[in-house]
């Protein structure tokens, strides 16, 4: 009788973290997690890669990574407005989305100098810039109110999922083969396979097929958003976040290979480690998405990112202790990337959620189009800062996580003001 109660309440539990979702985002979200798992061999080993194979200076590395957000701009902002359009809509904005980044990987693939890193990193960028529009407003065609916050955490687990398993697979890749190359085509065989999802399993969504007389034109479209002080607001506050998931992605991979060392040998930490590391960080976000997204769901969106904004400072100065503390690096490691991992599942789907209840229904594009714009932007600011740090002596180098704790609070600042205008 205990076992059935106890099977009842589990059963409970889960139903309340999976309410009725959508089909077509189960659909996409097998397409994110097959695509996810192709970027999860490139997202952690390119700057190692870069860096230590080809050459190239980490500052060169940073800056041509983040070349990648000026072609990511004017992606998202093509990418919002065809994404609304009656005559284009989500659906073929996917499809360009995802053939675009292909082609970037197997550029990629052949870079030999910066020249052909910043080429393939601007085609990404593109690529990358198409996507995020598109990609958030099918997820939010596809909710409702009461179970918004869960649907964007199951697309979120659908890509922590496939990066997890991707950069495990490439770690044990790299230990056989010692090509990063090849990291790169099986990338772009991951983006075609993501193209044939789409183009077999997505249609465009109700909330799409709008009237005529009830679209806005373009012009008019993005007057609106950017009058818009409330998402003004938010927007601010967002580029901190995705300057913040920017340092997991391009500077924390090389600041663990070349700064922090492993005690025995006086090195960095091995691939295999380093592809560990973020494996873990990876699958605790998994572990994590659904009951931070259920306990969250009780709060307002500016908390839930007050909570999320918290994480991050304690996740930075964890970093700061690992490359500074005597001994035990490797334990302050795995504790920064967890603590990191609570702040991302915090954040993402309130963020998303957020936007989804500010936009109206026939400017879902635009709006999520400049909120991808936040992630060109923190990437623009992020991957070269980054680079410029780890060029610097070893003492600069260490303060400069310092310094995003003191960020953290600016964040906060604007949040309590965007919450208060919020309830206005």
């Amino acid at each position: 009788m205990t076992f059935k109660l106890m099977k009842l309440a589990s059963q409970s539990q889960l139903s309340s973290w999976l309410p009725s979702i959508h089909p077509q985002v189960w659909i996409f979200a097998i397409g994110r997690f097959l695509s996810e798992v192709g970027t999860g061999f490139t997202l952690f080993y390119a700057p190692i890669f870069f860096v230590n194979q080809l050459g190239l200076s980490a500052t060169s590395v940073g800056v041509a990574l983040g070349s990648a957000s000026i072609s990511g701009i004017l992606g998202r902002i093509a990418g919002g407005s065809l994404a609304d359009s009656e005559y284009w809509g989500r659906r073929r904005t996917l499809l360009l989305a995802t053939a675009i980044s292909a082609i970037a990987s197997l550029v990629l693939a052949t870079t030999n100098n910066f020249t052909s890193l910043v080429i393939g990193s601007l085609i990404s960028g593109l690529g990358i810039g198409f996507y995020w529009p598109a990609a958030e407003a099918v997820v939010a065609d596809a909710s409702q109110i009461d179970n918004r916050r869960e649907t964007f955490a199951i697309a979120r687990l659908a890509d922590n999922l496939g990066l997890a398993i991707g950069i495990v697979l490439a770690g044990f890749l790299i230990a056989i083969i010692g090509s990063y190359r090849w990291l790169f085509v099986i990338d772009a065989i991951s983006f075609m396979v993501f193209f044939g999802v789409v183009y077999v399993g997505i249609t465009e969504t109700e909330q799409q097929q709008i009237e005529e007389s009830e679209k806005t034109e373009l012009f008019a479209a993005w007057m609106a958003v950017l009058s818009d002080r409330r998402f003004l607001v938010y927007i601010a506050v967002n580029i901190f976040f995705t300057i913040y998931i920017s340092q997991i992605h391009s500077t924390l991979p090389l600041y663990f290979k070349n700064f922090v060392f492993v005690e025995s040998t006086a090195k960095g930490f091995a691939e295999t480690t380093i592809s560990g590391l973020f494996a873990w960080h990876l699958v605790f976000a998994i572990i994590c998405q659904l009951p931070v997204t259920s306990i969250l769901k009780r709060c307002s969106h500016t908390l839930a990112l007050t909570v999320s904004a918290i994480f991050w400072a304690i996740g930075f100065g964890l970093i700061w202790i690992s490359g500074t503390a005597p001994s035990h690096h490797l334990i302050w490691v795995i504790l920064a990337l967890g603590v990191f991992a609570v702040a991302i599942v915090s954040y993402t789907p309130s963020a998303a959620s957020l936007v989804t209840e500010l936009a109206p229904e026939n400017q879902r594009g635009v709006y999520f189009s400049i909120n991808a714009l936040c992630w060109a932007v923190g990437s623009f600011i992020g991957h070269p800062l980054g680079g410029w740090a780890l060029d610097q002596p070893h003492i600069i180098t260490n303060t400069y996580w310092l310094g995003f704790i003191l960020s953290v609070a600016i964040a906060v600042v604007i949040l309590q003001y965007l919450n208060r205008i919020l309830a206005d």
